[in-house]
């Protein structure tokens, strides 16, 4: 059954209990009891890709996160791809400017936004051009002809307007003005023209509503939420989102235009809501915080796509978490180190650029043995390079981009929904090791969106700090005295006779005291590698995700790859092929097994977004013949590349 629910807090409290509470509006989420196939007619489709696209100015990714809104209502499985422009307002109408969502729901698993759209709307000409080199053969456009203006035409490159000439002919094509429509079903609330047209992409939104046979009710309130200070311009853009539901309910149209009914997916039973990567990271850290007991101390400094991490946390204050929006990237690391210094929970947070510039502090980490999370949301790079597009390209700077012999366990989530259990494992490592820990995410899962099963907080083992607060070696502190895990004790400073060094400069390895000495450097450092080697005990085995070792081909991935290489393996498996998905989620170090399952392969097919760097680590650590598949075009894997490099790799 479907019910609303206030918006989900999945936070553990000291008692880790799960606690959902209300701050603003309310939150759609489905009650599943193992949904079956809904008794529809054969023709209609298991899955259907759907990408909206515009202006930047346009709302399409409103628009689109709404419409996942209520395909989640209506109990399909899902997944997204928000494709932002790299400008902050590129000029209007231009090719560089385009923004655009993509969803790919279904009565079936779904584990990628979808190779190719089934339905493109295009808000304007550049829209267009840019995404209908994507667009199936077959595909339905919806375009707004009123966007198709000469002006509009000349900033997309089009000698010839697309709708008037047969370069469409391969494609269903549905034309028709929407902006003049929605200037008339809102025009009894004396907007003007330009005002009018910011609720295009309601009207839009309305028409896809129909087409997919989804309620409007959720989003009617969802618009009286937002505007709720503003009653006429709810009411506008809710009589937008109307008209353009009854145009598709009442217009006398033949031909391209007609309803879809996506049965519901079969569902364990629970309850669900759509969640983005920055949302499951961020609530992740905080449920990793209060199970080891601690006050979390968020630092960070704006910066595509990891941003969004900071703006949830600043919402959960009063989970004991503390945000402080530093003045750049060093003063956010430093005031997270001086957190963890102090006895909290230290958190920071950016992308590749500012990665870099925190890597000196990353080293002060290390020698000085705080526990601290560094949440990595990669895009690609070099330099500014693509801010809005994802790639994979930090493996390197995360694993050995320090100064000196700094090693750090790296984790990295493999899906929105992974990214919360991956948070709490950074936490758990960081607290249990003494040690900075680096989650690696990107651009796709901090921007995506997918159902997720609200866990039940007793599944989570709590791992709660315990503080140094007496002299460890009879009348003596010995602050560099380690445990059966390598850690060394966590002291909060201005504990009573407790007072000891800290800082970057090498330390006795017990007094803590200041040597430099040939022997104690060696000594230390192999203890700090001896500490982090040690994770690899307290973490599972690999496992195949699909197959079984001994397989002629594994495709092995890491982070966001993790959708469409499993889809593909998965239709190749169908075939008959005999090829096995290893995904890791634990990258440095690796979990124990590694060597012998990879060996175990007559070909391992290493896919990911650079030029070949987790095929580079696992070649140098475990001497495999793995072979790169790589792409670096800020777009996410397309699963037909990975069915026909698994064709070839067998061939």
């Amino acid at each position: 059954m479907r019910e609303e629910v206030p918006i989900h807090r999945c936070i553990f409290q000291q008692d880790k209990r799960l606690l959902f509470g209300a701050r603003e509006g309310t939150y759609m989420a489905t009650q599943a009891a193992d949904l079956g196939s809904a008794n529809e007619p054969s023709a209609q489709p298991d899955a259907v890709v759907v990408r909206f696209a515009g202006d930047s100015g346009d709302g399409m990714q409103l628009t689109g996160g709404q419409f996942t809104l209520s395909t989640a209502l209506a109990g399909n499985d899902l997944a997204t791809f928000p494709d932002f422009p790299a400008e902050i307002r590129a000029p209007q109408g231009t090719l560089f400017g385009v923004s655009a969502f993509q969803i790919n729901f279904g009565s079936r698993e779904i584990s990628t936004a979808g190779d190719a759209p089934d339905v493109l709307v295009a808000m304007n000409p550049a829209a267009l051009k840019v995404n209908l080199p994507s667009l199936k053969t077959g595909g339905l456009i919806i375009a707004d002809t009123g966007e198709f203006t000469k002006r509009n035409l000349d900033k997309a490159k089009y000698d010839v307007s697309p709708l008037e000439d047969d370069s469409l002919a391969k494609y269903r094509v549905l034309a028709f003005d929407i902006s003049a429509l929605t200037i008339e079903a809102v025009k009894e609330y004396g907007l003007g023209n330009k005002d009018a047209l910011r609720s295009k992409n309601m009207w839009t939104l309305g028409l896809a509503l129909w087409m997919f046979d989804r309620p409007r009710e959720p989003i009617h309130k969802w618009l009286k939420q937002k505007f709720k200070s503003k009653p006429d311009i709810a009411n506008a853009n809710i009589a937008a989102l109307d008209a353009g539901h009854a145009y598709g309910e009442t217009a006398e149209i033949s031909g391209p235009l007609s309803q879809i009914n996506v049965a519901p997916t079969k569902t364990e039973a629970g309850l669900y809501r759509t969640i983005t990567g920055a949302e499951s990271i961020s609530l992740g850290l905080v449920a990793g915080a209060q199970l080891a007991d601690l006050p979390m101390f968020f630092g960070g400094y704006p910066i595509t796509p990891a941003s969004a991490i900071l703006h949830h946390l600043v919402r959960l204050k009063e989970y004991d978490v503390t945000t402080f929006q530093a003045e750049d990237e060093i003063a956010a690391i430093c005031a997270a180190i001086g957190a963890s210094w102090a006895g909290s929970l230290g958190i920071t947070s950016s992308s590749g650029p500012g990665i870099a510039l925190k890597g000196e502090a990353m080293g002060l980490a290390i020698m000085t043995e705080l526990p601290l999370v560094i949440v990595n949301s990669q895009r690609g790079g070099p330099s500014t390079g693509l801010p809005t597009k994802t790639e994979q390209s930090d493996l390197y700077q995360a694993i050995y981009g320090r100064n000196g012999d700094a090693p750090m366990p790296v984790i990295s989530a493999s899906s929105p929904a992974d990214a919360f259990e991956c948070a709490i494992e950074a936490v758990r490592i960081a607290v249990q090791y003494m040690t900075p820990v680096m989650l690696l995410t990107d651009g796709y899962i901090a921007n995506a969106a997918e159902p997720w099963k609200v866990p039940d907080p007793a599944t989570f083992e709590p791992f709660p700090v315990t503080f140094l607060e007496e002299k460890n070696d009879g009348d003596t502190l010995l602050p560099y005295r380690r445990d059966e895990k390598g850690a060394r004790p966590w002291i909060k400073p201005g504990t009573p006779e407790l007072m000891h060094r800290i800082g970057g400069i090498e330390k006795h390895e017990e007094t803590g005291n200041i040597d430099y000495s040939p022997e104690n450097h060696q000594a230390m450092t192999d203890a700090r590698k001896a500490k982090i080697d040690g994770v690899a005990n307290s973490i599972p085995d690999q496992d195949c995700c699909l197959g079984e070792p001994g397989a002629k081909l594994a495709l092995v991935g890491w982070g966001s790859t993790f959708g469409p290489i499993h889809r593909a393996v998965s239709q190749a498996r169908e075939k008959g092929l005999d090829v096995a998905h290893v995904h890791f989620r634990h990258i440095w170090p690796m979990p124990k097994n590694t060597g012998d399952l990879l060996k175990s392969f007559d070909k391992v097919l290493v896919p990911e977004m650079n030029t070949g760097q987790f095929k580079t680590v696992l070649r140098d650590q475990f001497l495999v013949d793995a072979q790169p598949l790589n792409k670096t075009d800020g777009l996410p894997f397309y699963i037909h590349e990975l069915e026909a490099a698994i064709e070839e790799a067998l061939s």
